[in-house]
């Protein structure tokens, strides 16, 4: 196959039927199509072509995309206060804040080859010489290495929750935007372009979060049109770095339910893969995924990881039956949900995932009806009720439990479930910033526990169940040892608009959210008991 063509991702990577007319020019749908889209002449100027009818988008056209229009700000780095810790590139949603390591000769060699000093200072001023990377080598008699942190102009919508990411560090401030800010910002990025990968001997395979150091975990390249600081695309960006950095890109394709994901991942003609992916319909994405496996393994691609992604509305409600009916399969097929609490995509209505007292759609806090007055559906234990499934509850915002949930549920030999919390600032009524912080609070508050469940650790569910991760694992609730605050379900609520009604002007909670409280403890109390804390 030419390296100017892409063949189909469901023809050619799905299930190889060969189809000809499948075939995309890859330089002419990005010239042509693409960059009609973004200089706004494609609606009157282009045809209903080939790709259209076929629903075909070549792979990372969305990088093409520009968002560097939509926020008045952007994030600017002090290299002189970072450590590395990688926390902004984790948890940056559009792939928009990257990290290198580049070794002292190197860098000295691309800075020498500047002849402006101004230039040559403003890509200095990018790097830092960090404990992790400096001084650590150094002591070892080994070269060590300057580390960058590089803004895409073009991918960033403003959200700065990589400013949050980065905490006290203070290595990261948003900046207004002026006249000269973007073409500076694209400079010092076509800059990290140029430079070479991070040399292996400074990505620890140990240490999870430097897997976005190499270019083979970075397999969402952005430009979706998710919202601003969206959780959900967090959790997909690090589900494929994890997957990425062990098997390659070439060993893992993707099946998505209808929703979000499926929305802002393939809003024509734009895509944010690098990996063959295929959308399939609300209830049936797991269904779906059992031919694509059926498929695979009589060609003998046994070893692909095949995941299906879809939220709590397509996964805990509508395609329960088919989730469930893939678990009993026994296949090799790995699901995760992205939980959020609602059926985002449609405007927010509750979901068997929804928590009592939320006011959402179809459950509106009113005089009757104060929000859901149902409990909420928990997929971690039913899921285990299934014969030998992996399954795991995670966050984000918890890095380390977050890649070892996705590793060990790609070395599982069978089904496996990842179940993430996934924040929706428009529906729960928070700032765009706040996906990590919302989404550690809800472990913290026993709202979403963090667990994981594997068949492999023994023959009993106290074995196979580990609820390390939370903090207080064998306490009702974590107190905070200098306030004696109370991390429960009533300071979560408190921190989110999906909840404002259920507080009076006191700031005082209603029974509802009270009640909401106790059916919270009590999930948490059965995993304890399950787990042998209890």
């Amino acid at each position: 196959m030419s390296k100017d063509t892409l063949e189909s991702p469901v023809a050619h990577r799905i299930n190889t039927r060969p189809i000809t007319d499948d075939v995309l020019n890859v330089a002419d749908f990005n010239e042509r199509i693409v960059g009609a889209y973004n200089d706004g002449t494609a609606e009157l100027g282009l045809p209903a072509d080939l790709s259209v009818a076929r629903s075909l988008i070549t792979a990372g056209s969305g990088a093409l995309r520009d968002f560097s229009y939509i926020a008045p700000e952007i994030p600017l780095l002090n290299s002189d206060n970072c450590v590395a810790c990688m926390a902004c590139v984790t948890e940056c949603p559009d792939t928009a804040i990257l990290g290198k390591v580049v070794t002292k000769t190197q860098l000295e060699s691309e800075l020498a080859q500047i002849p402006d000093e101004t230039e040559r200072e403003l890509y200095r001023k990018q790097f830092g010489k960090t404990t992790k990377f400096w001084n650590v080598y150094e002591k070892k008699g080994q070269e060590p290495g300057y580390f960058g942190i590089f803004i895409d102009p073009t991918k960033c919508k403003g959200c700065a929750e990589c400013v949050d990411a980065c905490g006290d560090h203070d290595a990261l401030a948003m900046l207004k935007k002026e006249n000269n800010t973007l073409p500076r910002f694209q400079k010092t990025f076509n800059f990290y372009r140029k430079l070479p990968e991070t040399p292996k001997q400074y990505i620890n395979d140990k240490l999870l979060t430097d897997m976005m150091l190499a270019d083979r975990s970075l397999l969402y390249v952005g430009g979706a049109g998710s919202c601003m600081g969206c959780g959900e695309a967090t959790a997909i960006r690090m589900m494929l770095a994890a997957t990425g950095f062990v098997y390659g890109k070439e060993s893992v394709g993707i099946i998505n339910s209808t929703g979000c994901s499926t929305v802002y991942a393939s809003t024509y003609p734009y895509n944010p893969y690098l990996v063959p992916w295929s959308n399939s319909l609300f209830e049936n994405g797991p269904t779906y995924a059992m031919g694509v496996r059926s498929r695979w393994d009589q060609m003998g691609w046994k070893d692909k990881k095949l995941w299906v992604f879809g939220g709590d509305g397509a996964m805990l409600d509508i395609g329960f039956q088919a989730l469930s009916r893939m678990l009993m399969s026994g296949m090799n097929i790995k699901v995760l949900i992205l939980d959020t609490q609602v059926y985002s995509n449609t405007g927010g209505q509750s979901s068997t995932g929804t928590f009592m007292g939320q006011n959402t759609k179809f459950s509106v806090h009113g005089k009757a009806i104060s929000g859901k007055m149902e409990r909420r559906k928990e997929i971690a234990q039913i899921a285990m009720m299934h014969p030998e499934v992996f399954v795991a509850q995670t966050s984000c915002a918890m890095t380390n439990h977050f890649y070892k949930s996705i590793m060990a549920a790609n070395e599982y030999d069978g089904p496996a479930v990842v179940s993430v919390y996934t924040t929706c600032q428009p529906e729960h009524g928070v700032g765009d910033n706040m996906a990590m912080q919302q989404s550690k609070l809800a472990v913290d508050t026993r709202t979403f526990p963090v667990l994981m469940y594997d068949p492999r650790k023994g023959s009993k569910i106290s074995e196979r169940l580990s609820l390390q991760g939370n903090p207080a694992n064998t306490e009702d609730f974590y107190i905070e040892p200098k306030t004696n605050e109370v991390y429960d379900f009533v300071m979560f609520a408190r921190s989110e608009g999906r909840f404002a009604k259920q507080f009076d002007a006191e700031g005082n909670p209603s029974e509802t959210i009270l009640a909401s409280r106790q059916e919270r403890l009590d999930n948490w109390r059965i995993l304890q008991e399950l787990a042998g804390l209890r």
